[in-house]
C-alpha cells in the first residue's frame, strides 16, 4: 500500500513543474523522435548490406547458401535497398516532424529547474535558432536537404532521362552518414546520474524551507489531483504517506548514441569491400578487339590477368577518359574458361557515356568493322574493370528446364550462357533450355546470330536437338523477314509478331509434367509482369515454374 501510494505521489510531484497539457506534448514529441530514430539506426545499417555485391557474389557462388530458395532471395538485393530507402524517406519525415514540435516545446514551456535538460536558454527563444545554431539541428537540415536530393534523384524518369545526375547524387550517402555522426553527437539527450541522491519524484526541503511552506501547505498547493481513496486531507496524506526526500540537486549527462552500434559494422563492412574492390581493378584491361554491330551495338572483347567469372555474372566498366567518376554495369556476354581468359561485353549506345565511349574506340570513318590493335596499332584508352558480380541468371544452368525470355538488348546475360553451353553443357544440370528472344528490328538478332546456328549444329551433332529450343520474334517488320542468307537455320524459327504467352507456358508444362521450370527474363516491365502473372498461374500437368527477373531500366 505505502509502495503504491509512493509511486503515485512521485507521478504527481512532476505535475508541479509543467501542467498536465506541456507534460503530453513535450512525451509526444520526444517519443516519436526517439521512436523514429531507432526505426533509422535500423534501415541506415541495413541499406548497406544489398550494396555489398563482392558479398553476394561469394554467397551465391560459393557451398556456404547450398538451397536454391535461399539463393533466390538474394535476388532482391536491390529490392531491399529500396525498401529500406523509402523507410528511411518516412521516418525522416517523422523524425522531422517531431523535433519540430520539440524545439517548439522547449522555447514555449522553459523553465528554470531543469535548465540542463532544456535545449533552449531562454524564455520563448525563437525555435529556428535551435535548428539552425547548435549542432543536432544544423545537421539535421542538413542531412534533410542530402536525403531530398537523393530521393528526387532516384526516381526512374530521372533515372531514364539522366543517369548522371542520379549516380552523383546518390555517392552523396557518405557525406549523409558523416553529418549522422555529428548529429548524434550534439548531446541533446541526457540521463540523470544521481538517481539514489535524487531520485524521481523527491521533494527539496531546502527550496520549501526557504519558501516558509509546510508540507501539508506544498501539497494542498501543488496537487489539483484528487488525493487516494482513503485520505481526505493533506495533512492525513502527508502523515501516512511515504515520501522520498532529496539529498542534492539532479545532475544530468548527455546519453551516449546509440546509432554508433547500429551502423559502425554495416558501414565498415561496406567500406572494407570498396577498399577490397578498388585494389582489385586498379590494374587496367587489355581491350583484345571492338567490334561494331547492327543497331547501335558495340562489342568489347578483352583480357585481365587472374580473371575469373561465372555465365549470367555482370561487370561495372571505368573508363576515366570518358568520365572521371561515372562507371555502369554491363552483363558479360562471354565468360572466361580453362581453355581461353577472353571475356567481352555488348554495349547499346544510348546516352552521352556510351556515346562517348564508342568515339574512343571506334573511328569514325568506319562503324562496321573489327577493329585489331594488334594489327592497326590503335592506341585504346585505359578501361578497368571492377566486379563480377552475381546476378539471378546464374541459376538458369541449376535448373534442369530453363526459359529464358530477352527484349532486344536484354539477351545479354544469357548470350553468356550460351556460350558456356557451347564450350560443355555436360557439367551442368541443366537438360533443356527455352530459349526465346523478341526484337523491334531485324537487324538486331545478328548480335548473336553466329552463336545461335554455331550452338544449334553442335547438339545436331551430339543428337541431342531437343535441347535448346531457339524461339525468335520480330515484333516489327518493314518488309524484310530474314536475318540473313547464311543463317536459313535462324530463319526457319523466326515468327512476326509478338510470343502468346499463354500458349507458351501451356506447352512448356505439358512437355515436363511435375517438373520445375526456372523462367528467367530480361527485358521491358510488361514483358516482365507478363511473364511474373504467368509464372505463378497453376496448372493442371503439375509443372511448376520458379520466375527471375533482371531489369536494365
Amino acid at each position: 500500500m505505502s509502495w503504491s501510494l509512493s509511486v503515485r505521489c512521485s507521478s504527481w510531484l512532476y505535475l508541479v513543474i509543467f501542467s498536465k497539457s506541456v507534460i503530453r506534448n513535450i512525451c509526444l514529441g520526444l517519443c516519436l523522435s526517439r521512436a523514429s530514430a531507432s526505426v533509422l539506426n535500423l534501415n541506415c545499417s541495413l541499406i548497406l548490406l544489398p550494396m555489398c555485391r563482392t558479398l553476394l557474389a561469394y554467397l551465391r557462388g560459393s557451398q556456404k547458401v547450398p538451397s536454391r530458395r535461399t539463393r533466390r532471395l538474394l535476388d532482391k538485393s536491390r529490392t531491399f535497398h529500396i525498401t529500406c530507402g523509402v523507410t528511411i524517406c518516412i521516418f525522416s519525415g517523422v523524425h522531422v516532424a517531431a523535433h519540430l514540435v520539440n524545439a517548439l516545446s522547449f522555447s514555449v514551456n522553459y523553465s528554470e529547474d531543469f535548465v540542463e535538460l532544456n535545449a533552449a536558454r531562454y524564455q520563448d527563444e525563437d525555435p529556428r535558432k535551435l535548428l539552425f545554431t547548435t549542432v543536432p539541428g544544423l545537421t539535421g537540415v542538413c542531412m534533410v536537404v542530402v536525403l531530398f536530393l537523393m530521393i528526387t534523384a532516384s526516381t526512374y524518369a530521372i533515372r531514364v532521362s539522366n543517369y548522371d545526375i542520379f549516380w552523383y547524387t546518390h555517392n552523396l550517402f557518405f557525406v549523409f552518414y558523416m553529418l549522422l555522426m555529428l548529429h548524434v553527437s550534439g548531446g541533446l539527450l541526457k540521463y540523470q546520474t544521481n538517481l539514489d541522491t535524487h531520485p524521481p519524484g523527491c521533494i527539496n526541503l531546502n527550496r520549501t524551507s526557504s519558501q516558509n511552506i509546510s508540507l501539508p501547505e506544498y501539497f494542498s498547493e501543488h496537487f489539483h489531483e484528487p488525493f487516494p481513496e482513503g485520505f481526505s486531507k493533506s495533512e492525513e496524506f502527508a502523515q501516512n504517506t511515504f515520501v522520498k526526500i532529496c539529498v542534492e540537486e539532479p545532475r544530468f549527462q548527455a546519453n551516449f548514441p546509440q546509432t554508433w552500434l547500429w551502423i559502425s559494422g554495416p558501414l565498415c563492412l561496406y567500406c572494407a569491400e570498396r577498399l577490397y574492390r578498388y585494389i582489385r581493378s586498379n590494374k587496367p584491361v587489355t581491350i583484345i578487339s571492338v567490334i561494331s554491330h547492327p543497331s547501335d551495338v558495340m562489342e568489347i572483347r578483352m583480357v585481365k590477368e587472374n580473371f575469373k567469372a561465372r555465365p549470367g555474372q555482370y561487370i561495372i566498366l571505368h573508363c576515366p577518359s570518358v568520365s572521371a567518376l561515372e562507371n555502369h554495369p554491363f552483363t558479360l556476354t562471354m565468360c572466361p574458361t580453362e581453355t581461353k581468359s577472353t571475356f567481352g561485353v555488348h554495349l547499346k549506345i544510348v546516352g552521352d557515356w556510351t556515346e562517348r565511349f564508342r568515339d574512343l574506340l571506334l573511328p569514325p570513318s568506319s562503324q562496321d568493322s573489327e577493329i585489331l590493335p594488334f594489327i592497326q596499332s590503335r592506341n585504346y584508352p585505359k578501361l578497368y574493370i571492377d566486379g563480377p558480380f552475381g546476378s539471378p541468371f546464374e541459376e538458369s544452368l541449376n535448373y534442369e528446364v530453363s526459359l529464358c525470355v530477352a527484349g532486344g538488348i536484354g539477351v545479354t546475360p544469357f548470350a553468356s550462357i550460351l556460350n558456356t553451353l557451347l564450350d560443355d553443357w555436360k557439367p551442368y544440370k541443366l537438360r533443356r533450355l527455352y530459349f526465346i528472344w523478341v526484337c523491334r528490328d531485324i537487324q538486331s538478332f545478328c548480335w548473336f546470330a553466329d552463336l545461335l546456328c554455331v550452338l544449334h549444329n553442335k547438339f545436331w551433332q551430339e543428337n541431342r536437338p531437343d535441347y535448346v529450343n531457339i524461339q525468335l520474334y520480330l515484333s516489327r517488320t518493314d518488309g524484310i523477314q530474314i536475318i540473313g542468307e547464311k543463317y536459313h537455320i535462324l530463319n526457319s524459327r523466326l515468327f512476326i509478331g509478338r510470343p502468346r504467352w499463354k500458349l507458351l507456358f501451356d506447352e512448356i508444362a505439358k512437355c515436363n509434367r511435375g517438373k520445375t521450370v526456372g523462367v528467367f527474363c530480361c527485358g521491358p516491365n510488361s514483358l516482365s509482369k507478363t511473364l511474373h502473372k504467368l509464372s505463378n498461374q497453376n496448372n493442371s500437368y503439375g509443372t511448376r515454374f520458379e520466375y527471375n527477373k533482371e531489369s536494365f531500366s
